[in-house]
């Protein structure tokens, strides 16, 4: 299954079909190298579909690469893109870093120097997912306590334990016999080390599961209450909206890519 696509945009059929084999044959497979001849042709493939990479040319008819360019930034599409251009001109290359283009390359370039320009910008397209995926899923009180405080050993072992069991039916005491403590003193330790009681970290957490499960599965949201450690689907998402201000559903909808026409 073709899991990635890079598009590549140039008003010259040459130059495209040169392109393009030469990426084909670096890609062996693992993307999908599309064409089109210019901007316009180039949104339509957008509203269609996710593009991960795109490869363009600046001067083109119908609407060049600048234009198209801005009608992606106005529509929200977060592609890396990497120009390759005849054109030297620094008032050029000065808007294609406004726009945020990864990197410039002046033609004609090698094929060694294109692959090596792909390749990085495909890393930054892969870091900048992981980043917006993060900042989807992770409760933000957790992502401080887990990056900035030290915990001590019994606590380290009882978050851990509470990951492994998220789908469980976890209690302060089940985790605080794990951790060898008494279920009082653990409580007390527990806020004190992580700044959340235990409840509420535990509440935390599963809406991360349940969140990471509504964007990146097709379970049904049944399903992800049973699988996020709720008995029943009605109190999963009465908490759920609580913390998230939206029912499980309109978060999953609002998290899904939509391509407006201009």
């Amino acid at each position: 299954m073709i899991a990635k696509t890079i598009l590549i945009v140039d008003d010259e059929q040459r130059t495209r079909q040169g392109l393009k084999k030469t990426l084909d044959q670096w890609a062996v497979g693992n993307y999908e190298i599309l064409t089109a001849e210019d901007g316009k042709a180039a949104w339509e493939i957008f509203r269609s579909r996710e593009v991960h990479l795109l490869i363009t040319d600046i001067c083109m008819p119908e609407m060049n690469g600048l234009q198209l360019l801005k009608t992606l930034r106005t529509n929200e599409q977060k592609t890396v893109v990497l120009i390759l251009s005849g054109y030297p001109d620094f008032e050029y290359a000065q808007e294609a870093i406004r726009l945020g283009v990864v990197n410039y390359l002046l033609k004609p370039t090698s094929k060694k120097k294109l692959i090596e320009a792909v390749e990085q910008a495909l890393e930054i397209k892969a870091a900048n997912e992981r980043i917006e995926y993060i900042q989807k899923v992770a409760d933000p009180r957790i992502l401080q306590m887990e990056e900035n405080t030290p915990l001590k050993l019994p606590i380290k072992k009882a978050i851990q334990y509470i990951h492994e069991h998220l789908n469980d039916s976890i209690t302060l005491k089940r985790v605080a016999d794990h951790v060898h403590l008494n279920a009082a003193y653990f409580s007390a330790l527990f806020k004190e080390q992580t700044g959340l009681n235990f409840s509420e970290y535990l509440t935390r957490k599963r809406l991360e599961l349940a969140k990471s499960l509504l964007l990146t599965s097709s379970l049904t949201v049944d399903e992800i209450s049973r699988k996020s450690g709720y008995q029943t689907p009605k109190y999963f998402i009465k908490v759920f909206k609580d913390y998230e201000g939206v029912t499980p559903s309109k978060y999953r909808k609002s998290a899904a890519v939509k391509f407006p026409s201009v």
